[in-house]
């Protein structure tokens, strides 16, 4: 026998002392003559992608509050939206549209903070464990590590100025009767509702930003599934199928009563017919596509505003110096060139386009015209190259900040001269030929281009730039809006109108092409260049409905009922070809 507190001595056998067996643990018995296998160690969880770790996703499911607010502006959206002309509809469609996301951004406020809701690698909230023994806590992937309720931007007064500057975008479709122009805001109100939405502030981020609105509509459906199965979630007070029971009802009732109403009285049926939309088979197709396509934006951009990516530290790698004569002897020799050629567009700002096309031998349209587009090019290849030498450039010592700022503040001031030359060259050929469209477009996009030569004037002085990338976005929301404000189918009637005042010279042809903005302008020909500019526009004019509604086709209406329709086309004809 063995005391208490001994160690016991191996069994011996005939031959000598048996084998002891490995301790496998409590379920790992020994059995003679069987082999025994080694424990498995547990698996250890994956670890999170890029996507888990910047955009978990909300952590719970969507809000009924929110689904509502969803559904009512999708279908408002649907039902006002007008796909041949801008008008009325487009503005309240977009208020609706703001309306629901600032609702799912507001009620993201009461979730709880990420840190109480774990997320599992798959970005799902980790389950809750139950009550029970202590067990080993499992490893979980946290997310973000901003702090609660973060948009991953330092603070959300830039999303409500995004926000606000894409509903000043849409409403230009409510006052500007040009289509051309909406379409160039619309494209714009897309890259300020994006950065609403997102907050991205990066360069990369803002590239990144552009791919997430697809995956998010995407990702949201099944966020917003479990809404819809969670009939009554927790503090919400009322589910989401009550809410649609409450919409559809009221649907019901303003449908039936708006009947009766309207049979009642012709004005107010006038009214409800241009309220409702198209019953027809190709008007209530139409009108379930825009409510899908309106309805998985929303759905995507409440899934971003409820737990927005984190895009602040997405920037590219930051790269090695380079030498200091691998960009200093470049950018000399670049210096050099400029210098010259601004010389030379020196000697035809003060001497004149006379002197150049007696000097060149050429016509207005090989000066301007020729030269513009060269011009324009070498604006935009100049960024990109002052863009590179800022990053690559060494700043190390006060020596090597001093040559950046010489070198790129001098090619800054360069380019200056050359948009100056530019736009000079422009307004030579628009003197010759005449103002259009594409002309005063790219003669704004070099005011633009100027503007930014003096931001990155100001960046190479301060040898910060981080600022830079949103004030470029800014600034073409600003000289959009601007395009908007001063008229542009106005004044280009305008300039042609006094072109041929003073000359006698009027492309009939384009100015009749014109939206119904440039109608007060071209009253004022003397007849029968008035009748003829003015005809083609009024056999196009729409009769708007309520959602068609547009300030410049109103305001141009008195105008064009005297034109009268009848022989007025072949009559233009002959004085055209006559």
């Amino acid at each position: 026998m063995t005391s208490p507190g001994s160690t016991p001595l191996p069994a011996t056998g005939p031959t000598g002392p048996a084998q002891v067996a490995p301790t496998l643990g409590p379920a790992a018995t020994p059995v003679a003559g069987r082999p025994q296998a080694w424990p498995v160690a547990p698996a250890l969880p994956r670890p999170p992608s890029v996507i888990q770790r910047r955009w978990p996703g909300p952590s719970g499911p969507a809000r009924p509050q929110v689904l509502g607010a969803l559904t009512a502006a999708a279908v408002v959206g649907a039902s006002t939206l007008t796909t041949v002309r801008p008008g009325l509809g487009w503005l309240v469609a977009a208020l609706a549209v703001t309306a629901a996301l600032v609702t799912a951004s507001v009620l993201r406020c009461g979730m709880s903070s990420p840190a109480a809701n774990p997320v599992t690698p798959t970005g799902e909230a980790a389950p809750t464990a139950p009550p029970g023994p202590t067990a080993a806590p499992e490893p979980t992937v946290q997310a973000a590590t901003a702090r609660p309720g973060a948009t991953g931007a330092p603070g959300r007064a830039e999303q409500a100025i995004w926000a606000a500057a894409t509903v000043a975008l849409t409403a230009v479709g409510t006052v500007r009767a040009a289509g051309w122009l909406f379409v160039l805001c619309l494209l714009a109100a897309a890259v300020t509702g994006t950065l609403a939405v997102t907050g991205a502030r990066s360069p990369l981020g803002m590239l990144v930003a552009a791919t997430l609105p697809p995956a998010a509509t995407v990702r949201a459906l099944p966020w917003a599934a479990r809404g819809i199965r969670d009939t009554r979630p927790t503090g919400s007070g009322i589910g989401f199928g009550r809410i649609l029971t409450s919409l559809a009802i009221s649907a019901v009732l303003l449908a039936l009563f708006g009947v009766l109403f309207s049979s009642a009285d012709a004005v107010f049926a006038e009214l409800v017919a241009g309220l409702l939309p198209d019953i027809s088979l190709p008007g209530v197709i139409g009108w379930t596509f825009r409510l899908l396509l309106i309805g998985g934006g929303l759905l995507g951009g409440a899934y971003l505003v409820s737990r927005p990516p984190d895009l602040e530290g997405l920037r590219p790698a930051s790269s090695r110096p380079a030498h200091r004569l691998e960009w200093t002897l470049p950018l000399v020799l670049l210096d050099a060139l400029f210098a010259v050629f601004v010389v030379v567009q020196l000697t035809v700002l003060f001497g004149g386009a006379g002197h150049v096309l007696r000097t060149a031998g050429l016509t207005y349209a090989q000066y301007a015209r020729g030269g513009f587009w060269q011009l324009l090019a070498v604006t935009a290849l100049t960024l990109l190259v002052i863009a590179i030498a800022a990053r690559r450039a060494p700043k190390a010592t006060r020596a090597d900040r001093l040559l950046v700022r010489v070198l790129l503040g001098t090619l800054a001031a360069l380019s200056l001269v050359i948009v100056a030359s530019a736009l000079y060259r422009m307004q030579v050929y628009a003197d010759a030929y005449g103002a259009t469209r594409l002309r005063l477009v790219v003669a704004t996009m070099e005011l633009w281009l100027g503007l930014l030569f003096l931001l990155v004037g100001v960046a190479v002085v301060r040898l910060r730039a981080e600022w830079l990338p949103r004030l470029v976005i800014g600034t073409a929301v600003l000289a959009l809006l601007g395009l908007a404000l001063v008229n542009p189918d106005r004044l280009i009637a305008d300039r042609n109108v006094d072109r041929y005042l003073e000359t006698g010279r009027l492309d009939v042809d384009y100015v009749s092409g014109l939206s119904a903005d440039a109608v007060p302008a071209l009253a004022r020909l003397p007849e029968p260049m008035r009748t003829c500019a003015l005809t083609r526009i009024a056999v196009e004019q729409p009769r708007d409905g309520l959602w068609a509604t547009n300030l410049g086709r109103l305001r141009a209406q008195p105008e064009l009922d005297t034109i009268p329709l009848s022989g007025t086309l072949t009559y233009c004809l002959d004085l055209e070809r006559w």
